[in-house]
């Protein structure tokens, strides 16, 4: 029998009270993984509510970190309270996005700028620390989109950030070969997360005709592959985009 077991492994996600980056969260924690849950405080408090209820679901060692993956002096602060809590990062996962769906003849400067800042200067500042602090032999996996690959009518913003997810992959994997870490992105259909389900009926009606298999994916499908390029399974596998959307085609 073949299993993932993580144990003694530290993770961190970031974005994970939710989404994809919850169900991340839970499939490291089920393989023995410490899960280190970043959130980024608001005004209401719903996003620590969200951590927290994602970090009750966890049966081994969890931390809630708070940082906005935007400013690199709090992402900093966030890896050396995690090093000083576990003592290494083993596994780094760049989950954390917004939406500010328009089309490109609509959409403001702010919300091209609030895109680009969160899903792309965000994944450069976590990968920053992590090139610094990450274990020998750690991994690294990216949220990309099919946007970033197909680039959908009014996402100018996402899928250019996306698609400089996969590029910023691509360059990472040749930079830490060395030390034998791992960059890999994936790259998910439409997902029904609370994201997902922003997008209007009748948008997801016509997408379905693009997929084969005939669905939208499940959170713990994507989780699963992410768990898959975490373990000793995936160990040859470094600057590739998994494609994981129920075969769509373009």
């Amino acid at each position: 029998m073949v299993t993932i077991d993580l144990s003694g492994k530290t993770s961190l996600i970031t974005g994970g009270g939710q989404g994809l980056g919850a169900a991340t969260c839970e499939v490291l924690d089920k393989a023995g993984a410490n899960v280190i849950i970043n959130y980024f405080s608001d005004s209401a408090g719903i996003n620590l509510k969200r951590a927290e209820e994602t970090a009750s679901k966890l049966a081994g060692k969890s931390m809630l970190a708070d940082a906005d993956v935007r400013d690199a002096e709090q992402v900093r602060q966030m890896f050396e309270k995690t090093l000083e809590r576990f003592g290494a990062i083993d596994i780094v996962i760049n989950n954390a996005a917004v939406l500010r769906d328009r089309s490109i003849k609509k959409m403001t400067c702010q919300e091209w700028n609030d895109v680009i800042d969160t899903n792309l200067t965000g994944v450069f500042n976590v990968c920053k620390e992590a090139a610094e602090k990450l274990s020998d032999g750690g991994r690294i996996v990216n949220f990309s989109s099919i946007s970033g690959v197909l680039g959908f009518f009014g996402q100018g913003n996402y899928a250019a950030a996306k698609a400089g997810v996969i590029a910023l992959t691509k360059v990472l994997s040749k930079e830490l070969a060395r030390r034998k870490v791992t960059v890999n992105a994936v790259a998910p259909g439409v997902v029904l997360t609370e994201m997902g389900k922003s997008i209007p009926e009748e948008v997801r009606k016509q997408m379905l005709n693009s997929i084969p298999l005939g669905r939208f994916g499940e959170p713990n499908e994507i989780a699963n592959v992410i768990l898959f390029l975490c373990s000793d399974l995936a160990s040859y596998i470094t600057g590739q985009v998994i494609h994981i959307n129920g075969g769509w085609v373009g």
